[in-house]
């Protein structure tokens, strides 16, 4: 028996089979559940990449900024599952302006379509998934740890302090309704989001240099595992959570 046997999970965020969304839909799988994956803007191309999990999943369209498609979200999803019992939300994105060193000078449209994408789309997400979860369940999102002001992150590190803030607000006010909101905060993993981030390769060497028990920077399983564990019944009372799997880089100095 897996963690999540009987579990229906919906996974937002697959680009490639690098993606953390993919090890987590793969490792979801494994561990018993039902995945659900979404997708934006090019759905056709998750199609093929979902048959690459060790069961092929539907692909449904979302567009976290769209007020129509959040709406339709519970009758699409109700096309392929009875219900929801989790949710992981791996989105984000800044406009190139908005990262790079150029902090000072980034104006607010961009800043905007950070915030929105990044920050308030799991508000969206979950707002639109609860209709779903009538017997309670799991919001995960992916993180990276906004504690400190990373080099070349810029307003995408300030959706992401935005988004831990978001996490706290909804495990306040989803906990009476059993629906518990974490976020899983991953040390730097060379995914497709990784690569629109100028000086990324500064990342691997903090780790590289930083991190007790290690860090590989091409091997998003820690990762996945961590989400799981999250989205399963083995963490009952555990919300408003940030668990940090970076190989231990945010608990030690330089």
């Amino acid at each position: 028996m897996g963690i999540l046997d009987g579990k229906r999970i919906l996974v937002t965020g697959v680009l490639t089979d690098a993606s953390i969304a993919f090890h987590v839909a793969r490792v979801a799988q494994e561990q018993g559940a039902t995945v659900v994956l979404t997708a934006f803007p090019r759905p056709t191309l998750v199609e093929r990449i979902a048959k690459r999990l060790p069961q092929p999943a539907p692909v449904i369209e979302l567009d976290v900024t769209s007020t129509e498609q959040l709406d339709s979200l519970k009758d699409r999803v109700k096309e392929h599952v009875d219900g929801l019992d989790g949710v992981v939300h791996s989105i984000g994105n800044a406009p190139q302006a908005a990262l790079g060193g150029n902090f000072l000078n980034t104006g607010w449209e961009d800043v905007a379509k950070a915030v929105h994408v990044s920050t308030f789309s799991l508000k969206s997400l979950a707002m639109a998934a609860l209709p779903l979860m009538g017997d309670g369940g799991s919001v995960v999102g992916l993180d990276f740890d906004a504690a400190v002001a990373w080099p070349g992150y810029d307003w995408m590190g300030v959706a992401k302090a935005g988004l831990e803030s978001c996490a706290r607000y909804l495990a306040r006010d989803l906990g009476p309704q059993r629906v518990r909101v974490n976020l899983v905060a991953a040390g730097p993993l060379k995914t497709m989001a990784a690569k629109s981030i100028p000086g990324f390769e500064k990342f691997e060497d903090v780790w590289a240099q930083r991190a007790p028990l290690g860090w590989d920077i091409a091997n998003p399983d820690a990762a996945a595992r961590a989400c799981v564990a999250l989205l399963s019944d083995w963490f009952p009372a555990t919300t408003g959570e940030i668990v940090h799997v970076d190989g231990g880089v945010h608990a030690v100095g330089v």
